[in-house]
């Protein structure tokens, strides 16, 4: 029975190849353009601080609400995992007019990365009590969090306009 379907496929084939043959069709199809793989770097990266962007406001509004860290476990965990992430999106030389990377992250690439680990070990730290359940010491991490992203965004990010 495979064989049969085999053959089956392969005259398929040979027959819609025939077919557009005889109706003139000699053209080889167009293979799409390689993308910027600069670009794509970039629009990932973007996408992805969208993304974490999102985690924080869950989080933030959980805080303000006074919720159990405990149902905000999996949006920290997924915060820290970006947050070890972080420094991978920024390849050498994958920066752009439109991107908000300042330069200083690859000619301080030290400096960069330094913020980086800061920033992940905030973010573990504040994985770990929201899986304890450590409501005061979630809420406290939680702004320790937020003072490592705008020490590297004050560094490294573009100002922004508000």
């Amino acid at each position: 029975m495979r064989i049969h379907l085999l053959a089956l496929g392969a005259t398929t084939a040979l027959l819609t190849t025939a077919a557009a043959t005889a109706h003139g069709s000699h053209a080889v199809p167009a293979v799409p353009a390689a993308a910027d793989p600069t670009a794509d770097v970039i629009a990932g990266r973007k996408a992805a601080f969208l993304m974490s962007a999102a985690l924080v406001g869950q989080i933030k509004a959980g805080v303000e609400r006074g919720d159990d860290p405990k149902t905000l476990a999996f949006a920290a965990r997924a915060l820290s995992r970006w947050a070890s992430a972080l420094p991978g999106l920024f390849p050498a030389g994958s920066t752009a007019p439109d991107s908000d990377a300042l330069p200083a992250i690859w000619s301080d690439r030290a400096g960069f990365e330094a913020k980086a680990a800061d920033y992940a070990a905030a973010t573990a730290k504040l994985a770990d009590l929201a899986k304890a359940g450590d409501k005061p010491g979630f809420a406290a991490q939680f702004a320790a969090v937020g003072a490592t992203c705008k020490a590297c965004h004050d560094s490294y990010r573009k100002p922004q306009a508000h």
